[in-house]
Protein backbone atom coordinates (compact mmCIF):
# COMPACT_ATOMS: atom_id res chain seq x y z
CA UNK A 1 0.00 0.00 0.00
CA UNK A 2 1.43 3.35 -1.06
CA UNK A 3 -0.64 5.41 1.40
CA UNK A 4 -1.25 9.13 0.84
CA UNK A 5 0.80 11.29 -1.48
CA UNK A 6 1.07 15.00 -0.93
CA UNK A 7 1.95 17.65 -3.50
CA UNK A 8 1.98 21.46 -3.61
CA UNK A 9 -1.50 22.93 -3.67
CA UNK A 10 -2.24 25.18 -6.64
CA UNK A 11 -5.52 27.11 -6.40
CA UNK A 12 -7.73 26.42 -9.38
CA UNK A 13 -8.47 29.29 -11.75
CA UNK A 14 -11.61 27.54 -13.02
CA UNK A 15 -14.59 29.81 -13.28
CA UNK A 16 -12.44 32.86 -14.06
CA UNK A 17 -12.42 34.27 -17.55
CA UNK A 18 -9.25 34.91 -19.52
CA UNK A 19 -9.79 38.62 -18.95
CA UNK A 20 -9.88 38.16 -15.15
CA UNK A 21 -6.66 36.14 -15.18
CA UNK A 22 -4.89 38.69 -17.39
CA UNK A 23 -6.23 41.57 -15.29
CA UNK A 24 -4.57 40.12 -12.19
CA UNK A 25 -1.19 40.10 -13.96
CA UNK A 26 -1.85 43.57 -15.39
CA UNK A 27 -2.49 45.05 -11.92
CA UNK A 28 0.68 43.52 -10.48
CA UNK A 29 2.79 44.90 -13.32
CA UNK A 30 1.21 48.33 -13.00
CA UNK A 31 2.68 48.63 -9.50
CA UNK A 32 6.14 47.56 -10.71
CA UNK A 33 6.09 50.02 -13.63
CA UNK A 34 4.76 52.86 -11.41
CA UNK A 35 1.52 53.17 -13.39
CA UNK A 36 3.06 53.20 -16.89
CA UNK A 37 0.35 51.51 -19.00
CA UNK A 38 2.43 51.30 -22.18
CA UNK A 39 5.35 49.63 -20.42
CA UNK A 40 3.00 47.26 -18.64
CA UNK A 41 1.36 46.16 -21.89
CA UNK A 42 4.79 45.62 -23.46
CA UNK A 43 5.71 43.36 -20.56
CA UNK A 44 2.44 41.48 -20.94
CA UNK A 45 3.10 40.89 -24.63
CA UNK A 46 6.53 39.47 -23.74
CA UNK A 47 5.02 37.25 -21.07
CA UNK A 48 2.34 36.10 -23.52
CA UNK A 49 5.03 35.05 -26.00
CA UNK A 50 6.88 33.12 -23.30
CA UNK A 51 4.03 31.55 -21.35
CA UNK A 52 1.06 31.62 -23.74
CA UNK A 53 -1.36 33.51 -21.52
CA UNK A 54 -3.84 34.14 -24.36
CA UNK A 55 -5.59 31.85 -26.82
CA UNK A 56 -6.52 31.89 -30.50
CA UNK A 57 -10.04 32.94 -29.48
CA UNK A 58 -8.95 35.68 -27.06
CA UNK A 59 -5.77 37.59 -27.83
CA UNK A 60 -3.90 40.42 -26.18
CA UNK A 61 -5.65 42.91 -28.46
CA UNK A 62 -9.01 41.72 -27.12
CA UNK A 63 -7.73 42.20 -23.57
CA UNK A 64 -6.59 45.77 -24.28
CA UNK A 65 -9.93 46.63 -25.86
CA UNK A 66 -11.81 45.16 -22.91
CA UNK A 67 -9.65 47.21 -20.51
CA UNK A 68 -10.85 50.31 -22.38
CA UNK A 69 -14.48 49.18 -22.56
CA UNK A 70 -14.61 48.44 -18.83
CA UNK A 71 -12.99 51.72 -17.86
CA UNK A 72 -9.62 50.51 -16.58
CA UNK A 73 -7.57 52.53 -19.07
CA UNK A 74 -8.28 55.46 -21.35
CA UNK A 75 -6.72 57.31 -24.29
CA UNK A 76 -8.77 60.45 -23.73
CA UNK A 77 -5.77 62.49 -22.63
CA UNK A 78 -3.71 65.29 -24.20
CA UNK A 79 -1.54 63.64 -26.82
CA UNK A 80 -3.56 60.42 -26.76
CA UNK A 81 -1.34 58.76 -24.14
CA UNK A 82 -2.84 55.65 -22.55
CA UNK A 83 -3.27 56.07 -18.79
CA UNK A 84 -5.10 54.14 -16.11
CA UNK A 85 -8.30 55.48 -14.56
CA UNK A 86 -9.45 55.89 -10.96
CA UNK A 87 -11.12 52.49 -11.30
CA UNK A 88 -7.72 50.89 -11.90
CA UNK A 89 -6.18 52.75 -8.97
CA UNK A 90 -8.86 51.40 -6.65
CA UNK A 91 -8.53 47.89 -8.09
CA UNK A 92 -4.78 47.95 -7.42
CA UNK A 93 -5.38 48.96 -3.79
CA UNK A 94 -7.94 46.18 -3.32
CA UNK A 95 -5.58 43.68 -4.90
CA UNK A 96 -2.81 44.79 -2.54
CA UNK A 97 -5.17 44.51 0.45
CA UNK A 98 -6.15 40.94 -0.43
CA UNK A 99 -2.56 39.94 -1.17
CA UNK A 100 -1.10 41.30 2.07
CA UNK A 101 -3.87 41.38 4.67
CA UNK A 102 -6.39 38.88 3.28
CA UNK A 103 -10.04 39.55 2.49
CA UNK A 104 -11.64 41.87 5.06
CA UNK A 105 -15.30 42.81 5.10
CA UNK A 106 -16.33 46.44 5.39
CA UNK A 107 -17.90 47.45 8.71
CA UNK A 108 -19.90 50.49 9.67
CA UNK A 109 -18.35 50.86 13.12
CA UNK A 110 -14.95 51.84 11.87
CA UNK A 111 -13.16 51.51 15.20
CA UNK A 112 -11.28 49.07 17.39
CA UNK A 113 -12.45 47.87 20.76
CA UNK A 114 -10.67 48.87 23.95
CA UNK A 115 -11.17 47.53 27.49
CA UNK A 116 -13.05 50.73 28.45
CA UNK A 117 -16.72 51.66 28.31
CA UNK A 118 -17.88 54.89 26.73
CA UNK A 119 -19.27 56.35 23.52
CA UNK A 120 -19.34 53.78 20.77
CA UNK A 121 -21.42 51.66 18.41
CA UNK A 122 -21.06 48.18 19.94
CA UNK A 123 -23.47 47.27 22.76
CA UNK A 124 -22.09 45.49 25.80
CA UNK A 125 -23.88 43.34 28.39
CA UNK A 126 -23.48 45.99 31.10
CA UNK A 127 -26.29 48.30 32.14
CA UNK A 128 -26.41 51.48 34.22
CA UNK A 129 -28.86 54.15 35.35
CA UNK A 130 -29.90 56.93 33.00
CA UNK A 131 -27.73 60.04 33.02
CA UNK A 132 -28.33 63.43 31.46
CA UNK A 133 -27.04 63.39 27.90
CA UNK A 134 -27.85 59.75 27.13
CA UNK A 135 -29.71 59.23 23.85
CA UNK A 136 -33.00 57.38 23.29
CA UNK A 137 -31.19 54.69 21.32
CA UNK A 138 -29.24 53.72 24.43
CA UNK A 139 -32.31 53.06 26.58
CA UNK A 140 -33.09 49.40 27.27
CA UNK A 141 -36.89 49.50 26.97
CA UNK A 142 -37.50 46.00 28.35
CA UNK A 143 -35.51 46.64 31.52
CA UNK A 144 -36.93 50.15 31.92
CA UNK A 145 -40.57 49.00 31.67
CA UNK A 146 -39.90 46.18 34.12
CA UNK A 147 -38.44 48.69 36.59
CA UNK A 148 -41.51 50.92 36.17
CA UNK A 149 -43.86 48.03 36.96
CA UNK A 150 -41.83 47.07 40.02
CA UNK A 151 -41.54 50.62 41.33
CA UNK A 152 -45.06 51.92 40.58
CA UNK A 153 -47.27 48.85 40.20
CA UNK A 154 -49.13 47.44 37.18
CA UNK A 155 -52.45 49.25 37.62
CA UNK A 156 -51.04 52.79 37.37
CA UNK A 157 -48.21 52.56 34.88
CA UNK A 158 -45.68 55.40 35.06
CA UNK A 159 -42.20 55.58 33.51
CA UNK A 160 -39.95 57.93 35.44
CA UNK A 161 -36.35 58.93 34.97
CA UNK A 162 -35.23 56.68 37.84
CA UNK A 163 -36.75 53.68 36.01
CA UNK A 164 -34.66 54.07 32.91
CA UNK A 165 -31.74 51.75 32.29
CA UNK A 166 -29.05 52.34 29.73
CA UNK A 167 -27.30 49.71 27.67
CA UNK A 168 -23.60 50.42 28.02
CA UNK A 169 -21.54 50.63 24.84
CA UNK A 170 -17.91 49.77 24.28
CA UNK A 171 -15.58 52.72 23.92
CA UNK A 172 -13.75 52.62 20.60
CA UNK A 173 -10.49 54.32 19.90
CA UNK A 174 -9.63 56.33 16.85
CA UNK A 175 -6.11 56.47 15.53
CA UNK A 176 -4.19 58.90 13.37
CA UNK A 177 -1.38 57.26 11.42
CA UNK A 178 1.36 58.73 9.26
CA UNK A 179 3.13 56.30 6.96
CA UNK A 180 6.61 57.41 5.83
CA UNK A 181 8.10 55.75 2.74
CA UNK A 182 11.77 56.07 1.84
CA UNK A 183 12.16 56.81 -1.90
CA UNK A 184 15.91 57.35 -1.87
CA UNK A 185 18.03 55.74 -4.58
CA UNK A 186 19.08 52.88 -2.31
CA UNK A 187 15.53 51.47 -2.54
CA UNK A 188 16.43 49.98 -5.93
CA UNK A 189 20.16 49.40 -5.49
CA UNK A 190 21.97 46.08 -5.29
CA UNK A 191 19.60 44.35 -7.69
CA UNK A 192 16.67 44.35 -5.24
CA UNK A 193 13.39 46.16 -5.82
CA UNK A 194 12.34 47.43 -2.39
CA UNK A 195 10.03 50.23 -3.46
CA UNK A 196 7.39 47.94 -5.02
CA UNK A 197 6.71 45.99 -1.78
CA UNK A 198 6.67 49.30 0.12
CA UNK A 199 4.04 50.69 -2.28
CA UNK A 200 1.95 47.52 -1.98
CA UNK A 201 1.98 47.73 1.80
CA UNK A 202 1.01 51.43 1.68
CA UNK A 203 -1.89 50.72 -0.68
CA UNK A 204 -3.07 47.77 1.42
CA UNK A 205 -2.95 49.83 4.61
CA UNK A 206 -4.80 52.69 2.92
CA UNK A 207 -7.53 50.35 1.66
CA UNK A 208 -7.77 48.66 5.07
CA UNK A 209 -8.28 51.94 6.90
CA UNK A 210 -10.72 53.47 4.40
CA UNK A 211 -12.91 50.34 4.30
CA UNK A 212 -12.68 48.82 7.80
CA UNK A 213 -11.74 51.82 9.95
CA UNK A 214 -13.19 54.87 8.15
CA UNK A 215 -13.02 57.05 11.28
CA UNK A 216 -9.24 56.69 11.45
CA UNK A 217 -6.95 59.00 9.53
CA UNK A 218 -4.01 57.98 7.35
CA UNK A 219 -1.50 60.39 5.84
CA UNK A 220 1.30 59.17 3.58
CA UNK A 221 4.67 60.88 3.28
CA UNK A 222 7.56 60.11 0.97
CA UNK A 223 11.04 61.32 1.78
CA UNK A 224 14.27 61.63 -0.17
CA UNK A 225 16.26 64.88 -0.20
CA UNK A 226 13.01 66.50 1.01
CA UNK A 227 9.70 65.17 2.31
CA UNK A 228 6.23 65.75 0.95
CA UNK A 229 2.74 64.40 1.35
CA UNK A 230 1.15 62.21 -1.34
CA UNK A 231 -2.46 61.24 -1.89
CA UNK A 232 -3.67 57.64 -1.74
CA UNK A 233 -4.47 57.74 -5.46
CA UNK A 234 -0.81 58.63 -6.17
CA UNK A 235 0.63 55.48 -4.56
CA UNK A 236 0.82 53.29 -7.70
CA UNK A 237 2.82 56.00 -9.45
CA UNK A 238 5.55 56.40 -6.82
CA UNK A 239 9.09 56.12 -8.15
CA UNK A 240 12.52 56.14 -6.57
CA UNK A 241 14.52 59.27 -7.36
CA UNK A 242 18.23 60.18 -7.32
CA UNK A 243 17.79 61.14 -3.69
CA UNK A 244 19.63 60.88 -0.40
CA UNK A 245 17.70 60.01 2.79
CA UNK A 246 16.44 63.05 4.69
CA UNK A 247 14.75 61.27 7.60
CA UNK A 248 14.63 64.54 9.56
CA UNK A 249 12.43 66.22 6.94
CA UNK A 250 10.08 63.22 6.96
CA UNK A 251 9.75 63.20 10.75
CA UNK A 252 9.20 66.97 10.93
CA UNK A 253 6.39 66.78 8.39
CA UNK A 254 4.83 63.77 10.13
CA UNK A 255 4.87 65.53 13.48
CA UNK A 256 3.32 68.65 11.95
CA UNK A 257 0.47 66.57 10.51
CA UNK A 258 -0.18 64.66 13.74
CA UNK A 259 -0.18 67.81 15.90
CA UNK A 260 -3.28 68.94 14.02
CA UNK A 261 -5.16 65.69 14.70
CA UNK A 262 -7.49 65.59 17.70
CA UNK A 263 -7.24 61.84 18.24
CA UNK A 264 -5.34 60.72 21.32
CA UNK A 265 -3.83 57.71 19.58
CA UNK A 266 -1.17 58.84 17.13
CA UNK A 267 1.60 56.86 15.49
CA UNK A 268 4.24 56.96 12.77
CA UNK A 269 5.19 54.00 10.57
CA UNK A 270 8.49 54.41 8.74
CA UNK A 271 9.60 52.06 5.94
CA UNK A 272 13.26 52.52 5.11
CA UNK A 273 16.27 50.51 4.03
CA UNK A 274 19.08 52.87 4.92
CA UNK A 275 20.61 55.38 7.22
CA UNK A 276 19.84 59.13 7.30
CA UNK A 277 22.28 60.79 4.91
CA UNK A 278 20.89 64.28 4.34
CA UNK A 279 19.78 67.47 6.07
CA UNK A 280 18.45 70.71 4.69
CA UNK A 281 19.96 73.87 6.16
CA UNK A 282 18.20 76.86 4.65
CA UNK A 283 18.52 76.38 0.90
CA UNK A 284 21.58 74.16 1.22
CA UNK A 285 21.62 70.38 1.53
CA UNK A 286 24.11 68.84 3.93
CA UNK A 287 24.88 65.32 2.63
CA UNK A 288 27.10 62.45 3.71
CA UNK A 289 26.57 58.99 2.24
CA UNK A 290 29.58 57.43 4.00
CA UNK A 291 28.77 55.99 7.37
CA UNK A 292 26.53 57.51 10.04
CA UNK A 293 27.25 61.22 10.12
CA UNK A 294 27.08 62.42 13.74
CA UNK A 295 25.50 65.76 12.80
CA UNK A 296 22.68 64.08 10.86
CA UNK A 297 22.29 61.32 13.43
CA UNK A 298 21.89 63.74 16.35
CA UNK A 299 19.18 65.73 14.57
CA UNK A 300 17.33 62.49 13.82
CA UNK A 301 17.57 61.25 17.41
CA UNK A 302 16.42 64.62 18.74
CA UNK A 303 13.22 64.33 16.70
CA UNK A 304 12.70 60.78 17.96
CA UNK A 305 12.88 62.16 21.52
CA UNK A 306 10.44 64.96 20.67
CA UNK A 307 7.96 62.40 19.36
CA UNK A 308 8.26 60.45 22.59
CA UNK A 309 7.52 63.57 24.66
CA UNK A 310 4.31 64.27 22.75
CA UNK A 311 3.35 60.58 22.88
CA UNK A 312 3.84 59.67 19.23
CA UNK A 313 5.42 56.22 18.97
CA UNK A 314 7.49 55.48 15.86
CA UNK A 315 7.55 51.98 14.43
CA UNK A 316 10.48 51.48 12.07
CA UNK A 317 10.38 48.75 9.44
CA UNK A 318 13.99 48.21 8.44
CA UNK A 319 14.36 46.28 5.19
CA UNK A 320 18.14 45.96 5.40
CA UNK A 321 20.40 43.55 7.26
CA UNK A 322 23.61 45.58 7.74
CA UNK A 323 24.64 45.28 11.43
CA UNK A 324 25.69 48.94 11.77
CA UNK A 325 22.37 50.10 10.31
CA UNK A 326 20.50 47.88 12.73
CA UNK A 327 22.52 49.43 15.56
CA UNK A 328 21.31 52.88 14.45
CA UNK A 329 17.69 51.67 14.39
CA UNK A 330 18.07 50.19 17.88
CA UNK A 331 19.37 53.52 19.19
CA UNK A 332 16.60 55.45 17.39
CA UNK A 333 13.95 53.09 18.80
CA UNK A 334 15.32 53.30 22.34
CA UNK A 335 15.22 57.10 22.28
CA UNK A 336 11.62 57.12 21.00
CA UNK A 337 10.54 54.08 23.05
CA UNK A 338 8.84 52.80 19.92
CA UNK A 339 9.29 49.55 18.01
CA UNK A 340 11.57 48.27 15.30
CA UNK A 341 11.19 45.35 12.92
CA UNK A 342 14.04 44.02 10.83
CA UNK A 343 11.80 42.64 8.15
CA UNK A 344 12.29 40.89 4.88
CA UNK A 345 10.30 42.27 1.98
CA UNK A 346 8.00 39.24 2.08
CA UNK A 347 6.90 39.70 5.70
CA UNK A 348 6.61 43.48 5.70
CA UNK A 349 2.82 43.62 5.34
CA UNK A 350 2.12 41.24 8.21
CA UNK A 351 4.34 43.22 10.58
CA UNK A 352 2.62 46.50 9.75
CA UNK A 353 -0.86 45.03 10.10
CA UNK A 354 -0.08 43.49 13.52
CA UNK A 355 1.47 46.68 14.85
CA UNK A 356 -1.37 48.83 13.50
CA UNK A 357 -3.91 46.64 15.30
CA UNK A 358 -1.87 46.65 18.52
CA UNK A 359 -1.45 50.42 18.60
CA UNK A 360 -5.12 51.05 17.92
CA UNK A 361 -6.04 49.17 21.08
CA UNK A 362 -3.92 51.52 23.18
CA UNK A 363 -5.24 54.73 24.66
CA UNK A 364 -2.12 56.81 25.16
Amino acid sequence: MLGYRFSQFSPSEEGKSTFDNLLKVFMQLMVVTSGDVSETLQWMNELDKQYGMTTDEYGMGDFIQELKDKGYITEETPGGKIVMTAKSEQSIRKSALEEIFGKLKKTQSGNHHTPFSGTGDELSSDKRNFQFGDTLEQISMTESIRNAQINHGINEFMLMEDDLEIMETEFKSQTSTVLMIDISHSMILYGEDRITPAKKVAMALAELITTKYPKDTLDIIVFGNDAWKVQIKDLPYLEVGPYHTNTVAGLELAMDILRRQKNKNKQIFMITDGKPTCLKEGIRYYKNSFGLDRKILNRTLNLAAQCRRIKIPITTFMIATDPYLQQFVREFTEVNQGRAYYSSLKGLGNYIFEDYQRNRRKNV
